[in-house]
């Protein structure tokens, strides 16, 4: 360990933030947890309590553990009981006004020392350290949710991160039980810079009637072995939140693939948000109509399966989706292993992006590509420069060691 210490402080205590005081102080920290008042504290200490109860009855921890843990945590509405912590993360919502005000608590109450991490899946953590005295001691610790069983933890640095504050805090993660992926600060980081364009992308597909959903779903759970269908993985999540991650990827990146599809804005406009609201692509509850019946499921164009180029839905989805990770490792922002390592441990894949395109092969990703291109099937744009260098070598090892600042 770099930096020896033994208390942490959470601030915000929805799904994710409890699930993060349940990480550490199942770690055996000290955990402070601050919440804005009496309401939201009840909510939270509820998230927590639940989490360990199911835990229990599923065998994973005994009675006299879940007391231990709960008696680790100390629950609180005073941000001033944060003073001591050596270590603190912030977990409240993804609103940018919110975090400014958090963060500014933070820095004039915490010593110089501490380090101030924040859960953000989608806000600059540029900005987010700008607001502080204390830049170099500000990082990324992103969870994916449920916190206490996803294992990966992308541990993001700003260009003015102390190199030390990025070493805490990997081995923070790894002292958690988590895997850790250090990456820069960038829209998306990797898990969701790739995730929410392939979610996306098979939002525009339906859209364009290629599909039903039920097809879409199908295919991916069962020619691809995911372990659920991208229209089912987008009510899960809401769809309120893919639309402010790919708001997020368009503004930094301004490319025709970060676009979001013009139904998913039309759908979060009309509060039609998945599972969260009752009804997404598919209908919750008592709801007798599914929104998504307002786009006639027939006659659908030929399926994609039956044209005679060849490809199948699962293709059409995964083609560029592997496509985009070619771009992020040639970019050099992280390592084929990382890349693969984010989207198992994070997103639940069997195999990673680059391990299918190494089963695939260089050459049929790029037939795939360009035939879906002239099939009008996707847009006609670029491939990732990585994948024309893999071509012209005729193959070559993406996990070898190489400069990452000097491109393909």
């Amino acid at each position: 360990m770099v930096q020896e210490f033994h208390t942490v402080g959470v601030v915000g205590l929805g799904a994710m933030g409890a699930g993060i005081v349940e990480v550490f102080a199942r770690a055996g920290f000290a955990v402070t947890a601050v919440e804005i008042d009496e309401p939201a504290l009840k909510r939270g200490r509820g998230h927590l309590e639940r989490s360990l109860a199911r835990a229990v009855s599923k065998g994973k921890l005994t009675e006299e553990e879940q007391w231990a843990v709960l008696d680790r945590v100390r629950l609180s509405t005073v941000r001033e009981e944060l003073r001591d912590a050596d270590f603190v993360v912030e977990a409240v919502p993804e609103r940018i006004d919110i975090k400014r005000e958090v963060f500014a608590d933070l820095d004039r109450i915490c010593a110089p020392g501490t380090i101030l991490a924040t859960n953000t899946s989608s806000l600059s953590i540029t900005e987010i350290a700008a607001l502080t005295s204390r830049p170099g001691k500000v990082v990324g610790l992103h969870f994916f949710n449920p916190a206490p069983v996803m294992k990966l933890v992308e541990v993001v640095g700003t260009v003015v991160t102390d190199p030390a504050t990025i070493d805490i805090a990997t081995e923070v993660a790894k002292r958690i039980g988590k895997t850790p992926v250090a990456v820069a600060d960038r829209a998306g980081f990797v898990a969701n810079a790739l995730l929410v364009p392939y979610l996306n992308h098979a939002i525009e597909v339906y859209e364009r009637k290629l599909a039903s959903r039920e097809e879409i779903d199908a295919a991916l759970t069962g020619d691809a072995g995911l372990p659920m269908g991208p229209l089912t993985l987008l009510d899960l999540v809401g769809l309120d939140v893919c639309l402010a991650v790919m708001d997020v990827l368009w503004d930094e990146f301004r490319a025709p693939r970060y676009a979001a599809a013009p139904l998913l804005r039309r759908m979060v406009a009309a509060g039609l948000l998945g599972r969260k609201s009752g009804r997404g692509f598919y209908t919750y509850g008592a709801d007798a109509r599914n929104p998504a019946e307002a786009l006639p499921a027939g006659p659908l164009a030929v399926p994609v399966r039956e044209r005679a180029h060849g490809f199948g839905l699962a293709d059409l989805l995964l083609v560029r989706h592997i496509d985009d990770a070619l771009r992020m490792v040639g970019d050099g922002y992280a390592s084929a292993d990382d890349v693969d390592t984010a989207m198992r441990l994070g997103c639940g894949y069997p195999k990673g992006p680059i391990e299918l395109l190494e089963e695939r092969g260089a050459d049929a990703l790029a037939d795939a590509l360009g035939g879906m291109a002239n099939a009008h099937l996707v847009p006609a744009y670029d491939p990732a420069p990585l994948l024309a260098h893999l071509l012209r070598a005729g193959g070559a090892d993406l996990r070898a060691p190489k400069d990452r600042t000097t491109g393909p």
